[in-house]
């Protein structure tokens, strides 16, 4: 009974150090605050079932493989039933402040790939490695690096206004 309890404190220690980090990327990766939650909470349901086994490894990496996998999942399902908005590509800032370039970058993000956005979101705003990003994603390094050149230069040709923020280089 003892070793449930510690486990329990455990998990709930490192479910509320990560839960803004976790919420943060299943944002960007829906685009959608409400989803984003509904996966975090997902995520924490299935770590926390496997805690015993995780808690010595790394239960950060296997959390964020199951936002990305479940995110892809729920995208398959109801991609028939989405419809993107367009932007005007001829949009500019009305005045170049954090708030407008941000929402510009979620936007652009939207229309990309699940798998080019799962790999900027986890390379640029999570700050893994190739490797780590292969490994979340069940994919090579080298798809890793091919994915994240034409997710960059696709953003680039949605969102020509942010170009001095996307003169990043594929990892």
């Amino acid at each position: 009974m003892e070793e449930r309890t510690s486990d329990r404190e455990s998990f709930t220690a490192w479910a509320t150090a990560c839960r803004p980090r976790l919420l943060r990327t299943a944002t960007f990766l829906t685009g959608d605050r409400g989803r984003a939650e509904d996966l975090v909470q997902e995520a924490l349901t299935k770590v926390a079932q496997r805690w015993p086994r995780l808690r010595a490894g790394n239960p950060d990496a296997y959390a964020r493989q199951i936002l990305v996998r479940d995110n892809v999942s729920w995208w398959r399902r109801n991609r028939l039933e989405l419809v993107s908005e367009v932007s005007d590509p001829g949009r500019t800032p009305s005045g170049d402040t954090g708030v407008e370039r941000r929402l510009l970058l979620l936007d652009a993000l939207r229309r990309l790939t699940e798998r080019q956005r799962a790999v900027l979101v986890l390379r640029y705003f999570d700050d893994l490695s190739e490797a780590e990003i292969a490994v979340a994603l069940g994919v090579s390094p080298g798809t890793v690096k091919s994915t994240a050149h034409l997710a960059l230069r696709r953003l680039r040709e949605l969102a020509p206004e942010l170009s001095e923020l996307l003169t990043l280089e594929s990892p």
